[in-house]
């Protein structure tokens, strides 16, 4: 791959190169590694879209709703990204990526771009290398970026830590008040979507809308949020009913954002984070990758194993043979 040629294809909004350039990233070979930074830094950072990070249970509607969103951002003229994000199995290591067949209209939009990616062995219902994917989405000078979680539950919250706003999919009854008040993903969502909001399930969609509204009201005020977010809107996904009404509150909140320096606040955490995340996951890989390390590790696995050691004071014992205290 010639990264200089690559890069300017990327930035012509080329969708081919794109692709392409998402593999990469997604590499783990260390020669794709060196060639995706390489990649990177070629595209520049100076174009940012607004990333929408997207989660909720499976069967809650995410893909039904994001075709319908994205539909209505691209007649206003939008150019939307879509990273779906789909789980890995844990006995094969592979994964369907079948979120894309599930938005047919928006696939064949010229002014949308879908990308299905595997978590691999990634926690928290985003793929590893997903910012990195964004950061080439951005550079593709797509205005929206929407990224959606695995869909599992109340602990995928990494994905706020690499989107501006975060929406949770809830469906009706799914729910009371105690439930909204139970911490984890919660607190960490701006704006709840309760799907479903049509024929039978209307009136339910409309209750559950009101509980869980209720329950952010008892929540902690976060300091990055106006008066009265976050907030609970009932929407149908499928008549695509509520969908411009919940684009207006997102809309709201990002100006707020903006405008009271929270936005660029927030970016500055999270690439504090993310260098966090990537300082941990290399030192985890360049001492499993040691040959020394490995037999000291098999060492201590068997003796685990064997009822010798806890599982805890095997890994105190190794990280003191690696980092013994100074005096």
């Amino acid at each position: 791959m010639d990264i200089t040629t690559t890069a300017e294809k990327i930035r012509a909004g080329e969708r081919r190169a794109l692709a392409r350039a998402i593999t990469l990233v997604e590499s783990t070979r260390e020669s794709d590694r060196a060639l995706a930074a390489e990649l990177l830094g070629a595209v520049g950072t100076d174009r940012q879209a607004l990333r929408i990070g997207l989660s909720g249970t499976p069967g809650v509607g995410k893909s039904t709703f994001i075709e319908s969103f994205g539909k209505m951002l691209t007649g206003q003229g939008l150019r939307v990204a879509v990273l779906a994000v789909d789980p890995s199995s844990t006995r094969s290591g592979g994964s369907i990526l079948g979120d894309k067949t599930r938005m047919d209209l928006l696939s064949r939009d010229p002014n949308a771009f879908i990308r299905p990616s595997p978590s691999q062995s990634q926690l928290g219902g985003v793929a590893r290398r997903t910012r990195e994917a964004i950061a080439l989405c951005e550079a593709a000078d797509f205005d929206v970026v929407l990224i959606e979680t695995v869909g599992v539950g109340q602990s995928e919250t990494a994905v706020a830590e690499m989107s501006d706003l975060f929406l949770l999919l809830l469906a009706p009854a799914g729910g009371d008040e105690l439930q909204g008040v139970k911490r984890g993903i919660m607190e960490t969502c701006d704006i709840i979507l309760v799907n479903k909001a049509d024929g039978d399930l209307k009136a339910q969609a409309t209750r559950t809308c009101a509980d869980y509204a209720g329950a952010l009201r008892l929540m902690r005020k976060r300091p990055q949020d106006p008066d009265d977010f976050p907030k609970a809107v009932a929407v149908s996904a499928l008549q695509e009913d509520g969908i411009t009404a919940a684009w207006d509150e997102m809309k709201a909140l990002v100006d707020w954002r903006k405008e009271h320096g929270v936005w660029d606040a927030r970016r500055t955490d999270q690439a504090r984070f993310w260098f966090q995340e990537e300082v941990r996951a290399g030192l985890l890989a360049r001492l499993t990758s040691d040959d020394a390390v490995k037999t000291q590790l098999a060492a201590l696995e068997q003796d685990v194993a064997s009822g010798k050691l806890r599982a805890a004071q095997a890994a105190e014992d190794l990280i003191s043979q690696l980092f013994p205290a100074t005096r």
